[in-house]
């Protein structure tokens, strides 16, 4: 019986019907696009944060910098090249100097090494390593020879011009050479940047390895810099033997740095023993987290302490700009078209038990209960929400496999990436003539293009079918409720 009512009277409304379905249908799918988009987003950001802090890490822990001080101390402070009367070489009027220094990159300031120590004793800690992050500087400039002005007085007539100079004319020139290198403990494989790292060439650092002068270069820039696996790169004026060329794990990120060099010797050359910039830790379990990210600060209040969470935001470009168009107003345009479904089906179940005051009215004078009228009325209006929720999902599914086939590129990148020069960490230079930009070279953001992909997971599924049976239920509720409030005889006769 309850059946072939409900078949007869959803035949019978099909218009309404087709326009609560419709309605319930645009929500459902606007929730799954949005839903599967939000999915893209965060697994494209997941991707850049591995690649940069590596696989497994749930927490950094880095020193807080400190405001550059009048005398250029502190973090960010102004560069200098200084050279002596000296220095350089000299020929043909011409005389070329030359200088490499390793540093803490701008914008960064180190820590004590015993950090590590006070992290990894902290409780549910799995993992934790510390790396230091530096810049390999290096100033290449020619100069000519001004020994003919020595003793005349500044703008006097008859001195003799200089000459010499890479034009001949007493012109100089010179450029700044940057690269981002980072010094890592080769025996802590389980977390930080070179976890997340693929080798294509080589071999990879090991713990034989700790105290000696070998590196391990990304391989985009050891193609820029025309460099290859036995060939050497100079580091501070030091030579380092290349044993290894890395990748990112995947192709749409960028790796951490340009070079990956021992913990020990990054140290050494920067003349910073003891001292790291960063900790990477990994947690025991994902509900750790917030615990003994509370004991880090509490341990280390100077230090700034980041999770996941709080690193997703260091991500930028036009993918942060869709992470927070999907988490603003995605998120909110989907409340408001589902909350509109929602009404639009309410609305149209009252119209409709309204225009069916008599139908009820005699229902309820043959002797059908309260509760087997708001039973009906919901059968039909759960009907209506389930036919909606099926083409919503249908519809909802060739969206996602729309923008799977267009599959947007979005740029990401992370501030700490520290990759010098440009993007994807090419060596930048300044230009020749002595113009702006020396010991200005500041720390850039590695970018990286991410191609979107918009999954779809069976909870996306069960919460579209979950939405569409729960509006057809408060619809039928609803309304079911209004029907049962009809008295028999006050219903006939308002139809007499």
């Amino acid at each position: 019986m309850f059946i072939t009512y409900l078949r007869r009277e959803l035949a019978g409304r099909r218009k309404q019907t087709a326009i609560v379905a419709i309605g319930m249908a645009l929500a459902i799918a606007l929730v799954i696009i949005v839903n599967s988009v939000s999915g893209g987003v965060k697994a494209a950001q997941a991707t850049v944060l591995e690649s940069v802090y590596g696989v497994g890490t749930d927490i950094t822990v880095s020193q807080t910098p400190t405001a550059p001080s009048a005398d250029g101390s502190g973090s960010g402070g102004p560069q200098r090249f200084d050279f002596g009367a000296a220095d350089g070489a000299t020929t043909d009027g011409t005389t070329a100097v030359s200088q490499s220094r390793l540093e803490v990159g701008r914008g960064t300031a180190t820590l004590d090494a015993t950090a590590l120590d006070t992290v990894t004793g902290i409780d549910n800690v799995s993992a934790a390593a510390a790396t230091l992050s530096l810049t390999n500087i290096t100033f290449n400039g020619q100069l000519p020879d001004r020994s003919t002005l020595q003793g005349a007085a500044p703008g006097a007539e008859g001195g003799v011009p200089p000459t010499g100079g890479p034009d001949g004319a007493g012109g100089s020139s010179f450029n700044v050479d940057s690269f981002s290198v980072l010094g890592l403990n080769p025996a802590a494989e389980a977390v930080g940047p070179l976890s997340a790292v693929t080798l294509t060439d080589g071999r990879s650092l090991t713990s034989s390895d700790v105290g000696t002068d070998v590196a391990v270069l990304d391989a985009s820039y050891a193609t820029t810099a025309s460099v290859a696996v036995g060939d050497t790169i100079q580091i501070a004026g030091t030579d380092f033997a290349v044993v290894g060329l890395v990748t990112a794990a995947s192709s749409d990120a960028a790796t951490a740095a340009n070079v990956y060099i021992p913990l020990d010797v990054a140290q050494t050359l920067a003349a910073l023993d003891g001292k790291i910039s960063d900790i990477y830790v990994q947690a025991a379990s994902s509900t750790d987290i917030n615990q003994i990210q509370a004991d880090i600060e509490t341990a280390l209040p100077d230090t700034t302490v980041k999770t996941q969470a709080d690193l997703a935001s260091s991500v930028s470009g036009s993918l942060s700009s869709a992470s927070d168009l999907v988490s603003n107003l995605g998120l909110w345009l989907s409340l408001i078209v589902l909350a509109a479904a929602f009404l639009i089906a309410i609305l149209f179940t009252i119209s409709g038990v309204t225009r069916r005051t008599r139908e009820f009215g005699t229902l309820k004078a043959i002797g059908w209960s309260n509760g087997r009228i708001v039973r009906q009325v919901a059968g039909e209006s759960l009907v209506q929400g389930v036919i909606g929720g099926v083409l919503g999902i249908a519809i909802g599914l060739i969206g996602v496999l729309v923008i799977n086939l267009i599959a947007p590129t979005l740029t990401a990148g992370t501030a700490s990436a520290a990759a010098q020069g440009g993007p994807g960490g090419a060596p930048g230079a300044a230009a020749a003539g002595g113009g702006g930009g020396f010991g200005q070279a500041a720390q850039a953001a590695a970018t990286s293009d991410i191609v979107l992909s918009a999954p779809i997971t069976l909870t996306v599924v069960l919460v579209a079918v979950g939405l569409a049976v729960v509006g057809g239920l408060l619809a039928g509720v609803i309304g079911g409720w209004r029907a049962a409030r009809l008295r028999p005889a006050e219903a006939l006769r308002s139809v007499a």
